[in-house]
Formats: structure tokens, C-alpha cells, sequence
């Protein structure tokens, strides 16, 4: 059974867990460890999370925090943020991280991609994609870095094409113009990228409703959907968006 998966994602800063609307207008929510615990208890079946602002500081992803939200979960999760060596993978994964999750390095230095790939193997490997939407871009969307403050000129599509020929095991496309919006994910960026790789693609950014997640797994055509806003405000619990999505005939393990 290929189960579609209920990703809750953990945004940091300073250690502190934060949600933001386009990537600024940053609030403060509390403890990743404490809410990370809660979101494994609930039956999320894996959890990310991302340094923000480690890219933009010039430094690695704060372990702290990493540290304390993997000894109060029994769910695999996936880590990002200011990863731009093999050794800062290494140490993730000695501290117990399931996943690494790679952007910015990624786009600078596309071999580092390979590098990771032959040294963990690509189902540890996940590229995150940040984006939005542009008129220059084929495919109408472009690669953002420096969490999302930099453009690159780089199709959004050709470059998900690129990483899985590099051997990353999947992919996470965040839409910069969704994020925080609870407006939906962008549903046509989602299936663009989706429909071009074989590798799994989270869909990420701008949940708000249930029939956003169904949206993004039926016409996105995504494997699992990141969720933030929707969770950590209360709005939806995990068992409500399972049995949402079950109800629509979606696999999701009870």
C-alpha cells in the first residue's frame, strides 16, 4: 500500500519553533522538542524541520534543537538548514535524523547533491525547492535560495529533473507565494514538478482546509503534504486530516 503521508513541519529560529506569512512576519510558537512530541503522539507519519535562517546566518543547522526533538519522537525526521558539507549530513544522522534535507548547497554546488547520494544513499537525501512564480521561467516558476530572498533565474521543473538524475530520493517544493497564506498549495506548481520526476514530492505551502491536502495529493499529484499553520494554530489534528483524506479514498496509515 503506497500511503500518502501527513508531514508537520517545524520551522525554526534561534532553536525557537516560528511560523511565518511569504517567509517574513516570523511568530514565535514555542518549543520544536514539545510540539514535535505531540505531533508524533497524534500519528503524523513523519516530521520536518527547518533552520530558516541558518543559510542567511552563515551557519550549520543549531543541533540543540535537533538533538532534543528526535529523543521525544518515534517518527522518522527530516532536517534542514545550512547544510552545505557532507559532514554537517554525517552529524545528523549520528544525532539520530532520518532524512537530510538540502537547498541552497544544492543549487551553488549540484555535486554536493552526488556526493551526499553516494555517501548515504538518496533515500536520505531530500532536496528542498523553494519558489515562485515567474513569467521567465519555462515552466512559469523559479528557484529561490537564501531562504527565499535570492533569485537564481533557474526553472523550478528543470532543476527537480536535475537533482533526481543526481540521485535525491525526493523532493520538497515549497511555494514562497502560498507559504502562510492557508490559502492552498499551489496546486499547478506541485503537479509540474511532480509529473516530471519519479522520486516522491511533498507539497508544501499554504495549507488552511482538508480540501487543501486532498487538492494537493489528487490534483498536485503529491505523495505527502507538509502542514504548519493548519496544525500548529489548532485549526485541524492530525486524526481530523487522516480521516479526511480516507474518506476521499486517499491511503493514509490509521
Amino acid at each position: 500500500m503506497n500511503y500518502r503521508r501527513i508531514i508537520p513541519c517545524l520551522d525554526t529560529r534561534n532553536g525557537r519553533l516560528v511560523k511565518g506569512v511569504h517567509f517574513v512576519n516570523i511568530k514565535d510558537l514555542g518549543d520544536p522538542a514539545e510540539n514535535g512530541a505531540a505531533y508524533s503522539q497524534a500519528g503524523a507519519d513523519e516530521l520536518v524541520l527547518l533552520d530558516i535562517t541558518a543559510t542567511l546566518e552563515g551557519r550549520k543547522t543549531l543541533m540543540d534543537a535537533v538533538k532534543r526533538t528526535v529523543e521525544h519522537i518515534t517518527i522518522p525526521l527530516t532536517v534542514g538548514g545550512g547544510i552545505s558539507e557532507i559532514r554537517h549530513i554525517q552529524e545528523l544522522f549520528d544525532a539520530g535524523v532520518s532524512k537530510a534535507s538540502i537547498n541552497t548547497a544544492a543549487v551553488r554546488n549540484p555535486n554536493l547533491v552526488n556526493e551526499a547520494v553516494r555517501e548515504f544513499g538518496g533515500e536520505r537525501i531530500t532536496i528542498a525547492i523553494d519558489t515562485r512564480k515567474s513569467a521567465s521561467c519555462p515552466s512559469g516558476f523559479e528557484v529561490m535560495v537564501s531562504g527565499g530572498t535570492k533569485p537564481t533565474g533557474i526553472d523550478a521543473v528543470e532543476w527537480a529533473r536535475k537533482v533526481e538524475d543526481l540521485g535525491a530520493g525526493s523532493i520538497l517544493p515549497t511555494s514562497m507565494d502560498g507559504d502562510g497564506t492557508q490559502a492552498g498549495y499551489d496546486i499547478p506548481m506541485t503537479r509540474a514538478i511532480a509529473d516530471a520526476v519519479k522520486v516522491p514530492v511533498i507539497a508544501s505551502g499554504g495549507a488552511g482546509k482538508l480540501e487543501h491536502l486532498y487538492e494537493a495529493i489528487a490534483d498536485g499529484h503529491a505523495d505527502a503534504v507538509l502542514v504548519a499553520s493548519i496544525a500548529h494554530y489548532g485549526t485541524f489534528t492530525i486524526r481530523q486530516m487522516k480521516d479526511y483524506l480516507a474518506q476521499r479514498g486517499v491511503p493514509v496509515r490509521q
